[in-house]
């Protein structure tokens, strides 16, 4: 998913669940930068303060894709949630490494990372940590059937209306590959773009798109639309849950004029960039079109206006190791802190303390 998703839908669900402007622009801010947070390391500040983060995203043709650790640490906990071959704990035993760990809807996995959000509300990262946590959630959806490791098993073809071999999908890739284009027409995408759902590029990622694929000799046929409608009412649900401080309560999920609407604009907002799709959604709730009252929502990474500005002064997109920061006592109660303090027990409770339940190693 993308940022018109994982940032204004979220916010929506949000809305729906019953938490107010303030609270669902945290999570909502929070869900979109899981997929911003590119930066990792030591913070330094001119007091000798320091601060340690870990980032919870790459960019997809980055190096250290190719670094199993890294595909560990990053993919499997915040983007690739191992789904256990839908079973509960203690069992999926007959399954192999690379098929537990593939992303599967609304997984058992999915549903003890939400309750361990939901346990740790109390906690000054609460709202943080939930907006982390939808975004993985969310991901169940649209990365269902991959895999967050390097692995032939995400090596897929797509195919066509007809159910050929998409030529033209086969193009676009020659033209994101330029002079390795011979190792695409060859079929061996898998071999360069191995990790998660990279040899499908964005396909999994786009709401309005209905597409196909063949793995192993089997056909796949998703409807994104139908996948991210689901999406978003259970993860309102999860919210509405939150808010109850009960992983079991009994919950409507969304509105009926939200889902409504999430489901239209989903389907017809069909621009192939996402940031052209996230500003028609922002369009959208300020025009006051959904259940609650019109807000002028927005949302900066980086730069002015952002939470890391706001609490270590940068405009930089990229820190240097050299850059030492001015410190102030905010800093400790800054969004972009807290955030950061709730990736990591995010990670830690996926990677340490959920999987292995599963019977999965990936820490």
């Amino acid at each position: 998913m993308q940022v018109d998703f994982h940032h204004a839908v979220t916010y929506i669900a949000a809305r729906s669940a019953g938490f107010d402007h303030g609270e669902a622009q945290v999570v909502a801010y929070c869900a979109q930068y899981v997929d911003d947070a590119t930066n990792s390391g030591v913070i330094q500040f001119d007091t000798g303060a320091m601060y340690s983060r870990i980032c919870s995203a790459h960019k997809m043709l980055d190096y250290s894709n190719l670094n199993q650790l890294a595909n560990h640490h990053v993919w499997v906990p915040f983007h690739f949630l191992p789904g256990n071959g839908g079973q509960q704990a203690g069992a999926g035993t007959e399954l192999d490494f690379v098929n537990k760990i593939l992303c599967c809807p609304d997984s058992y996995v999915a549903r003890d990372m939400v309750a361990a959000c939901i346990r740790e509300r109390n906690e000054a990262t609460g709202l943080h940590r939930l907006g982390i946590t939808m975004h993985v959630y969310a991901d169940t959806w649209a990365h269902q059937g991959f895999a967050g490791a390097r692995d032939d098993i995400n090596d897929v073809k797509i195919l066509d209306e007809d159910g050929g071999t998409d030529h033209s999908f086969i193009a676009r890739l020659a033209d994101w590959f330029g002079d390795r284009v011979d190792q695409v027409a060859g079929g061996l995408v898998g071999g360069v773009l191995p990790l998660g759902h990279g040899a499908a590029l964005s396909l999994p990622d786009l709401p309005y798109l209905k597409w196909s694929y063949k793995r192993q000799g089997k056909v796949v046929t998703r409807d994104n639309t139908d996948s991210f409608v689901t999406a978003a009412d259970e993860m309102c649900r999860a919210m509405q849950r939150y808010r109850e401080g009960d992983p079991a309560a009994a919950v409507p999920g969304l509105c009926s004029e939200d889902k409504t609407l999430i489901r239209q604009k989903l389907g017809s907002i069909t621009s192939k960039d996402p940031q052209d799709r996230h500003r028609q959604w922002l369009k959208a709730i300020k025009q006051g079109e959904f259940s609650f009252p019109a807000v002028d929502l927005g949302y900066q990474d980086k730069g002015d206006e952002s939470w890391k500005h706001d609490a270590i002064g940068t405009k930089r997109r990229k820190d240097r190791k050299t850059d030492i920061f001015p410190y102030s006592p905010a800093f400790l109660k800054s969004h972009w802190k807290l955030f950061h303090d709730g990736l990591q027990a995010h990670r830690f409770t996926v990677l340490y303390e959920i999987l292995p339940r599963y019977g999965i190693c990936a820490a």
